[in-house]
């Protein structure tokens, strides 16, 4: 009998000891396959979205002669963004928080991140690549602002200058563990740092270079706008990566973001084509496909934290603000945004950004509360992480244009160049035979 309740009490005893190492081992990253195979198919999406759909929405709506011009440096963003992230861009935006600035250098060419390694329930590779998507894109969206002026040249320096020291520390302030994030500022997929940051970076670089010769003077008819919208149909479908995938798991969320992404999209198609068909007596093809990039833009920083019917408020004004910018704002103002890069994405940008603030339902995501449900501090941070973008942006900017400028000896191409067409005069290529 006291060797059976000695017995029970060992048992007992070291059930108990063991508890805490259980507990440790339960909260242990795991691999989840459904959330790694999601994640792998949405970055294969992004990817899509550069040097496929981003490459035929702006050379369509580029000039036939600077068409492959454009093809080349969005490819060329790719590219380069691609091996950046790998060596030094991954650990600048993802590595040790330094101070809320900028990540450390432990993961210089991804140094310390084995196959095996996750983070949360996805490999760590998985998770990097997937970011850089997001680094390559977004520098790729600057180029619309400069299509048809800028050299091949300057383009390559600035994409490598910009991606470093612009784009690394904006992804860390947001995603990284850096101040923006830490402030409590929502940016489910890339309001502030995807499309607020290129804007503001394409007004700057286009006010740097100039107008284009003849602008408001003679007609720039796109090359071809079937490209556009097949560009935007191509855009729209990897938009389910880009934003659903951002929620890196397979659950819910993501189900709910995919749901608010389309609706936003269509909404914001609608939108600029009822106010384009009002004001210009037209509803173009054009019109409906930067309608749905407007949607999609402005949905992105609050796909994961709003439910439809703030869908549908964030859709009707993506139309109304990006067909504003497009086809009044730059006129009064007139700067030469060539294929409305700050029009559509800084402007509609800031707006998903605001309405972030306005109609994050806690209901989708916990803790995501905005003014419109019972939290008004969340559109004063959201106001602020705005401002900060857009300062730090168009400061920074500054400073890689004025080194990509003694780099390479000016940064805009000649005017016999220009006159001519980039594509014959760089690269020696025509897009279209024209008899």
């Amino acid at each position: 009998m006291k060797l059976s309740m000695k017995l029970n009490k060992f048992l007992i005893t070291t059930a108990l000891s063991l508890l805490p190492l259980s507990e440790a081992l339960a909260e242990e990253a795991v691999l989840n396959a459904g959330d790694t195979s999601w994640v792998i198919v949405s970055t294969a999406l992004v990817m899509m979205m550069t040097p496929a759909g981003l490459a035929l929405f702006y050379g369509g709506m580029s000039r036939y002669k600077n068409l492959l011009n454009t093809f080349a440096m969005t490819i060329i963003a790719y590219c380069l963004a691609s091996v950046i992230w790998v060596i030094w861009g991954y650990t600048l935006s993802f590595g040790p928080d330094q101070a809320g600035i900028i990540g450390g250098l432990n993961h210089l060419f991804m140094t310390g991140i084995g196959v095996n390694d996750l983070s949360g329930t996805i490999p760590t590779y998985v998770f990097a690549l997937f970011q850089m998507t997001f680094a390559a894109i977004t520098v790729a969206l600057v180029l619309g602002s400069v299509v048809d002026r800028m050299k091949f040249s300057a383009w390559i320096v600035f994409t490598i200058l910009w991606v470093t020291a612009v784009y690394g520390p904006m992804a860390h302030w947001v995603w990284g563990g850096g101040w923006m994030g830490e402030m409590g500022a929502l940016d489910f997929a890339g309001g502030n740092v995807v499309h607020i940051n290129a804007g503001v970076a394409g007004l700057v670089l286009c006010l740097m270079l100039g107008k284009r010769i003849g602008y408001g003077k003679e007609a720039m008819f796109p090359s071809s706008i079937s490209l556009t919208a097949l560009g935007a149909a191509l855009l729209w479908f990897g938009w389910f990566g880009f934003n659903a995938g951002s929620q890196l798991a397979a659950d819910g969320v993501a189900g709910s973001a995919f749901l608010v992404t389309n609706t936003s999209a269509a909404t914001g198609a609608l939108t600029w084509m009822f106010v384009e068909w009002k004001v210009n007596k037209k509803p173009t093809i054009l019109g409906i496909a930067s309608g749905v990039v407007a949607g999609l833009v402005s949905i992105t920083p609050a796909a994961g934290f709003v439910n439809l019917s703030g869908a549908l408020i964030i859709g009707i004004g993506a139309g109304m603000i990006g067909f504003y910018g497009v086809a009044v704002l730059k006129k009064k103002l007139g700067y030469d945004d060539s294929l409305d890069a700050f029009g559509v994405h800084g402007l509609c940008g800031i707006w998903g950004a605001l309405a972030t603030g306005l109609l994050a339902d806690p209901a989708i995501t916990e803790g995501a509360r905005g003014l419109f449900y019972g939290n008004p501090k969340q559109l004063w941070i959201q106001l602020v992480s705005i401002v900060a973008t857009a300062l730090f942006t168009a400061i920074g900017t500054l400073c890689v244009l004025v080194v990509t400028k003694y780099l390479t000896r000016g940064i805009r191409v000649g005017a016999d160049e220009e006159i001519e067409g980039l594509d014959s005069a760089i690269h020696g290529e025509r897009a279209f035979e024209i008899s």
